[in-house]
Parts: structure tokens; C-alpha cells; sequence
């Protein structure tokens, strides 16, 4: 899945960023793709590969003009995606809007009604045959005519937390990278105004095109003429965090040709809500011959990849789980040099971990008051630990 999109000049300088996933891709990216461009290229861009591979994403560059059009993917896709995307937002090489709703109506999601009307009428296009309405709008992310209004907006609170917890049991990195999403249902053009009751824990803001920045510059409000139906309306981290619900305790001896394994779980910060979906998965290390790993709760699982999988549900509340075992070394080998790194999964349904908390939601120009509902969830993303 693509995730960014940035615009550099030829001094390597950002122009334009646009980020497209909840994980927001570091700058720092491109100071890396620059310094490759001057190692490879003595600094000209348009004599390297337009596929590159860096430590931690592929990047795919094109060069006109001057400047370098740089797309970021952690996953392998195929480079003419990220122009596709690209593609379905431009007419005749101009920008024709890059709003999901409108594109939804311009290009109807394939279904299966669609596909029988094709066969019947040989019709292939899933173009829609006239512009909508709201291309020519003053608020062009919102549809003139909302049919079916239930009168009601819902806001949603989703966090991933990535921790990082090193070999002596140290938090030496945790932070939180956060949506706040939302599901409108509002007849008329509503105007809305939302406010955080700590907004300066948030960084890296970006917000949906429906927000008015002043408000947010000068008093951190958000105010906006909402889209119908679901939608993001901003995305931020929340840095330096100090604490994360669980721990996670592994231990790891060798000698003789063996090494017994022994991995504790508990819950560390209380966050007043279940931890749900919790799993602990590590890689076996090389040269393992066999291994005869068991919990006291839960189930644990080799994958066919050499991947330990302990999946735990919930801690229950009279005892630690833990799992223990061996695992035996190919011969002539004595200890094991290679300690594996645990990733941990987990799921709290009705908190933002990073402690961001809506204080106040407004909603005007409706006929009437709302039904207004509030959400928050919070689950593990790069959650490591090393043993």
C-alpha cells in the first residue's frame, strides 16, 4: 500500500508532502534517498534506478524538470500503482480533486450488480456519465443534496503504539501514532467545532481539506463543514510517552547445546479497560534443531516460518502467564549467539493510551440537535522487545 508522496527540489528540499496511511513516513527518508542520489549519481537524480531500495521502504522516483516526484511503500506493489492513484485524480495533467467522496461518485466501486449490468449491456466503463454536484461546490468534499440524514455524527479515537523496550528491560522509545475519524450523518451544510482538552500532547498534525487552519493555529479548534459519511479528519503523534500497559519479560540461557526459554507477561500500567487480542510472537533463531516451547495459558503455535506464535487473549486476573521450554542447538554448538527480538500485539477498547481526550464537540446549522457519540481504541503497532 502506498504511503507517501513527496515533491523535492534539486537541493533536495521537501516541497510538497502528502502522507496516505495512519503511519506517518518520517522525512527523514529523503534525506537518505538524497545522500544514495549523491553517492550513485554525483547528485543528479535522473541518472539512478526510479526503484530504489532503502533499509526500511521502497521508494519509487520520477525526475522532470527539476524536481523529484518520491512514493514510499513499506510493502513490495507493482512501481505503476503509485502513478494509478495519481491518475484517477488529474484530468489532461491538471489536478481534478483528490476527495474520496466525489471519486466515488465519479468511479463507482465494482459490485456485483455492476458487473451483471455489464454483461447484459456490454457496457464496460464504471465511469459515472456527468460531474457530481459537489465538484462545483464551495465545500467540494461534501455532496449538496445528503439524502438520508439520521442526524447523528459519531468521532472515533484510533492509536497504534510503538514501543521499543531494550535487552536491560529499559522503555527507550513510545509513542503513539493517532486518527481521529469520524462518521457523519447530517442533513443540511452542519458547521462543527471540536476541541481537545489537551491539545499540545499532539505533533505532525495533518488534517482532511474540510478544516479551516486559522482556528486550529490560533486556539487549537478544529472547525469544518464535514463530509457525509466516514471519513479522517486529522491523523497526529503523540511523542515520548512513559509508560505502556503490559510488560513483557523474557530470559534466555545457553550452554551445552541447549538454551531454555522463559517469557512473562503482565500488565504494568492499568489502563482502566480489558487488554484484549494480547499475542507474543518471536523468530527462532538459526541453527535450532528443534523446539519443545508451553505456556500455562494460552496456546502456542511453530509456524511453518520458524515463527513462535503465544497467543494469550486476556491476562486473567490469578496468575502471569508464562512460556516456557527449550530449544536445542545443531550440534557443536554450544550457545546461542543470535537472541531473538518479541513482537507484541494487544487491542484496549475505549482509550486512547496517549491520553488525548475530546473536550467539547459543537455542531450548528441543523434543524435540530444531534445524537452526538465518542469512541476511543488503542492497539499495539511496532511493539518490540529484546531479549
Amino acid at each position: 500500500m502506498l504511503q507517501c508522496i513527496f515533491l523535492l527540489s534539486d537541493s533536495g528540499e521537501v516541497m510538497v508532502e502528502k502522507q496516505m496511511a495512519g503511519h506517518r513516513v518520517d522525512r527523514a527518508i529523503c534525506g537518505w534517498f538524497w545522500d544514495y542520489v549523491l553517492a550513485h549519481a554525483a547528485g543528479d537524480p535522473s541518472k539512478i534506478l526510479q526503484v530504489v531500495v532503502s533499509p526500511t521502504h521502497y521508494l519509487f522516483q520520477i525526475y522532470r524538470n527539476g524536481v523529484t516526484f518520491l512514493a514510499c511503500t513499506q510493502v513490495e506493489m507493482p512501481p505503476l500503482m503509485a502513478i494509478e492513484v495519481l491518475d484517477e485524480m488529474m484530468d489532461n495533467g491538471f489536478p481534478l480533486t483528490t476527495e474520496p467522496n466525489i471519486l466515488k461518485e465519479m468511479i463507482a466501486p465494482p459490485n456485483i450488480v455492476n458487473k451483471m449490468l455489464n454483461v447484459v449491456t456490454g457496457k464496460s466503463s464504471i465511469l459515472g456519465s456527468k460531474l457530481p454536484d459537489a465538484a462545483a461546490s464551495f465545500v467540494p468534499w461534501r455532496s449538496t443534496v445528503v439524502k438520508d440524514a439520521s442526524n447523528e455524527v459519531y468521532v472515533n479515537i484510533v492509536e497504534e503504539l510503538d514501543a521499543c523496550v531494550n535487552r536491560e528491560g529499559v522503555l527507550v522509545k513510545c509513542e503513539a501514532y493517532g486518527e481521529v475519524q469520524v462518521n457523519c450523518s447530517l442533513p443540511g451544510v452542519p458547521e462543527l467545532t471540536m476541541s481537545f482538552a489537551n491539545p499540545t500532547i499532539i505533533n505532525d498534525v495533518t488534517f482532511h481539506p474540510c478544516v479551516r487552519f486559522r482556528p486550529w493555529e490560533s486556539n487549537q479548534i478544529l472547525s469544518f463543514v464535514p463530509p457525509d459519511g466516514q471519513f479522517k479528519l486529522m491523523s497526529y503523534r503523540v511523542k515520548k510517552l512513559k509508560k505502556t500497559p503490559i510488560y513483557v519479560k523474557p530470559q534466555l540461557t545457553s550452554d551445552s547445546g541447549n538454551c531454555r526459554v522463559s517469557v512473562m507477561v503482565g500488565i504494568r500500567n492499568d489502563p482502566g479497560k480489558p487488554i484484549d487480542s494480547i499475542t507474543v510472537q518471536f523468530q527462532l533463531p538459526p541453527l535450532i534443531v528443534s523446539a519443545d516451547l508451553t505456556a500455562n495459558y494460552g496456546t502456542v503455535d511453530i509456524l511453518a516460518d520458524k515463527t513462535c506464535l503465544w497467543t494469550i487473549g486476556q491476562i486473567p486476573k490469578d496468575r502471569a502467564p508464562v512460556l516456557s521450554g527449550n530449544l536445542r542447538l545443531e550440534e557443536g554448538l554450544a550457545q546461542l549467539h543470535t537472541l531473538p527480538t518479541f513482537q507484541v500485539k494487544f487491542k484496549i477498547m475505549g482509550v486512547a493510551l496517549s491520553g488525548l481526550q475530546i473536550d467539547k464537540l459543537d455542531v450548528k446549522n441543523t434543524p435540530s440537535a444531534p445524537y452526538k457519540g465518542f469512541r476511543a481504541q488503542t492497539q499495539a503497532g511496532k511493539y518490540e522487545v529484546r531479549s
